[in-house]
């Protein structure tokens, strides 16, 4: 029997209200948690396919049961989508309706039961030490662009820090008198990361020698770097660099600004750095999170071992 007007009415009114939620849902990201545009960009299209497929269903996503739910995560497999975009858009719902309950907008969480799928354990990419210094030998330093970008290298490198946060800096931020920088991480939580002296020789090169040729382009800003047109370069702005001097050298295409801070975590512990130091500098706020990274040292060890024991043709497990 075909749906009343009445019905079909009252449960357009029910879609809309539940796409007005979400919409505060992802202002309270970006406002109060302070998450990354970046994120708040893919909790924004992750729920948005979900309301879509909720709305195709004719399911009130306001009252929706655990079987509806997990049978959205299974068409998701079916249409092939990898298992760790299966966990990211589970997470974006998990999240949602914890919000819903506690802002009283529905009574119950039909995600918070749900497994997540088990994702294989992948090691991080790392970049070494040469590729570093090959990336930005292969930098002309002899124009505003070229210092620039060999800054922004070095800041990468030497702080750990997320492309968002390098986007997000100021001149300010930068204290050469105490050898540190001052990060703005999710949440807004802040942390001070030291700085060697060659990575405060390349931003004080750029400072003097990059940026005020780039800032006579533009507005008057405090943003730390600057486009050619004076602007302050955005996140993507900055992958378009790093991605565009990586290929230059030659590196692997396949290499991301994240590649850099995993870089920098791994030669810190195979420096002798300990767990909890690194947790702090990469500011995260697990330690489990930071662990992965000790893998990451053990195979540097176990390889280097292979090369240099006498006996290492019998292996190491």
């Amino acid at each position: 029997m075909a749906p009343t007007s009445h019905v079909a009415e009252a449960r357009t009114e029910e879609q809309e209200q539940f796409r007005t939620w979400i919409s505060r849902f992802i202002a309270y990201l970006e406002d109060v948690r302070g998450l990354s545009p970046h994120s708040v960009r893919a909790y924004a299209t992750d729920l948005a396919s979900f309301a879509s497929w909720t709305e195709r269903e004719g399911i009130d996503a306001a009252t929706i049961s655990h079987r509806d739910l997990r049978y959205y995560l299974a068409q998701l497999t079916r249409a092939r989508y990898s298992e760790k975009t299966v966990n990211r858009h589970l997470s974006a719902i998990r999240s949602l309706y914890r919000w819903l309950v506690h802002e009283e907008l529905v009574t119950e969480d039909a995600a918070a039961a749900i497994a997540s799928p088990k994702l294989a354990k992948k090691l991080p990419k790392t970049m070494s030490d040469g590729d570093v210094e090959d990336i930005i030998g292969a930098i002309d330093t002899t124009t505003p662009v070229g210092v620039r970008d060999a800054a922004i290298f070095e800041l990468l490198y030497a702080s750990g820090a997320r492309i968002a946060e390098v986007a997000s800096l100021s001149v300010d931020d930068i204290d050469f008198a105490e050898a540190q920088v001052k990060l703005f991480g999710k949440g807004s939580k802040e942390r001070i990361i030291p700085l060697y002296p060659r990575v405060l020789a390349a931003l004080r090169e750029y400072l003097q020698r990059g940026r005020p040729q780039l800032a006579a382009s533009g507005k008057p800003t405090r943003s730390l770097f600057l486009s050619t047109r004076g602007n302050p370069m955005s996140t993507d702005a900055l992958r378009t660099v790093f991605e565009k001097r990586t290929r230059a050298a030659g590196k692997d295409a396949a290499l991301t600004p994240h590649a850099m801070r995993h870089t920098f975590a791994t030669e810190l512990l195979g420096g002798g750095a300990d767990l909890r130091t690194v947790q702090e500098l990469l500011g995260h706020e697990s330690l489990s999170t930071t662990q992965i990274y000790t893998h990451v040292s053990i195979d540097r060890l176990k390889d280097a071992t292979r090369q240099a024991h006498p006996r290492s043709e019998s292996g190491i497990d």
